[in-house]
């Protein structure tokens, strides 16, 4: 609260001082925006100045941002001559002194440029946007590559734990955060407002999310959980569910995180997940001590992608299990009649379809890296048309056992080791 009256504070104070500071400003270029900017002393026309260049970039076409941010790669490096100097005289007494300034020097001045934008009110937002953007021109402009580093690393400290805010989504919710859940939700589309109230309200069902302070009423991202006796089988089994027979609440065993949604596209690579779900965790701990089991139920969004591609790297008796599961049609009806062939292509994908050591699935590489483990593989979970088109209707229950989180994490990270439970042995292909 104390945030929210400092930053109407500061709105209030740009809207005043912008006639003041400045004059004619509207017709002057976000280039000379941004010269000014960097060579601001004061605090107020600083902060006034960084609220004018947001505007300016919110007003330019995609052509004119792929053109800011070329000039933010090309201008706003280091100075090639400082570090030189500094360098020079770090080798002559490398001290922890010297040091510190040699990293200073090597810092972009487009570092210093994003921290004096950030200043103004509701810029922490508009930068997050800009990133967006950015992140649109990468695959055509690597070179641009640099500034969305310079973004990962300062959104990494913006964004860091000690200022994320775990609230419990339900009901009384305000609208705007009820409003951005139904157009976040990226796993299973939340059809309308009646369809909301079912995933929250019931006694049996628990919504999370992180906030941050500079993002009013934005959730970074949130995930939604039931919790039953059972790990569930199908995510109809769920979203069906309306908790009419809900058991007794000292009787639940299962929690289920069943979807996960990021929902700024601006913070990708920002790593939220694995603190929301230890989190989560520790709430439901308290909330209900009579759970012991803590699962996903999860899409495989890379498997239909994955059977279509060919791969020099591949075994080949993984090459033909993959061949003989494409060679059928993705329709319901041959779903239910090849659940065999389907649970061994999917376990198999998991374990040993990989980019580097690690595997090409988004979502598997999410929850083992988080210390999950593969516990089963379910057909016909999922028979939306979405999930028949990416996995052949194919969920996964991901485990977190509390005993093996961090050693599984360890595995994972240092030897691309993937757990897996012992009942799923019979469908391992030898390679």
């Amino acid at each position: 609260m104390a945030f929210s009256r400092f930053q109407d504070f500061l709105s209030g104070l740009v809207n005043r001082q912008r006639g003041l500071f400045f004059t004619n400003n509207e017709a002057a270029s976000i280039d000379e925006l941004l010269e000014k900017l960097m060579g601001t002393v004061g605090e107020v026309s600083g902060i006034v100045t960084a609220r004018q260049v947001l505007d300016h970039y919110i007003d330019l076409n995609e052509a004119q941002k792929l053109e800011f941010f070329k000039n933010l790669e090309e201008n706003f490096n280091a100075d090639p001559a400082m570090v030189r100097r500094v360098y020079e005289t770090y080798e002559k007494d490398p001290s922890s002194s010297n040091l510190n300034k040699l990293s200073d020097a090597t810092r972009p001045k487009r570092n210093d440029l994003f921290k004096r934008l950030n200043q103004t009110p509701g810029a922490t937002h508009d930068l997050v946007a800009m990133r967006t953007d950015l992140l649109k021109h990468l695959k055509d402009h690597p070179q641009l590559k640099s500034v969305d580093g310079d973004f990962v690393r300062l959104f990494s400290s913006w964004f860091g734990r000690g200022f994320l805010v775990l609230q419990t989504i339900n009901w009384a919710s305000s609208a705007a955060i009820l409003e951005r859940i139904i157009r976040y939700e990226a796993v299973h589309e939340i059809k309308d407002w009646n369809d909301l109230r079912s995933r929250i309200d019931p006694p049996n069902r628990r919504c999370f999310a992180y906030f941050h302070p500079a993002l009013v009423d934005e959730p970074l991202i949130f995930v939604e959980v039931a919790l039953t006796n059972e790990v569930p089988h199908s995510i109809d089994s769920i979203l069906e569910d309306k908790g009419r027979d809900v058991v007794d609440p000292s009787g639940y065993k299962t929690a289920t995180f069943y979807s996960i949604s990021n929902c700024q596209p601006g913070l990708k690579n920002i790593s939220f997940g694995n603190l929301l779900i230890k989190q989560v965790v520790q709430e439901l701990q308290a909330e209900f001590p009579s759970i012991k089991t803590f699962v996903t139920l999860s899409p495989i969004p890379g498997l239909e992608r994955w059977l279509g591609a060919d791969s020099i790297d591949e075994a080949e008796e993984l090459t033909n299990l993959k061949k003989e599961l494409k060679s059928l049609s993705p329709v319901l009806e041959s779903i239910g009649e090849n659940d065999e062939l389907i649970k061994r292509t999917v376990l198999n994908y998991l374990l040993s379809a990989k980019q580097g050591k690690y595997p090409v699935d988004p979502v598997a590489r999410f929850h083992l890296g988080n210390g999950a483990k593969i516990h089963q593989v379910h057909t016909s979970a999922d028979l939306s048309e979405k999930g028949i088109s990416q996995s052949r209707g194919t969920m996964v229950n991901y485990l977190y056992d509390l005993r093996y989180i961090e050693r599984n994490h360890e595995q994972y990270v240092m030897e691309g080791e993937i757990d897996y439970n012992d009942k799923l042995k019979s469908l391992l292909i030898k390679l």
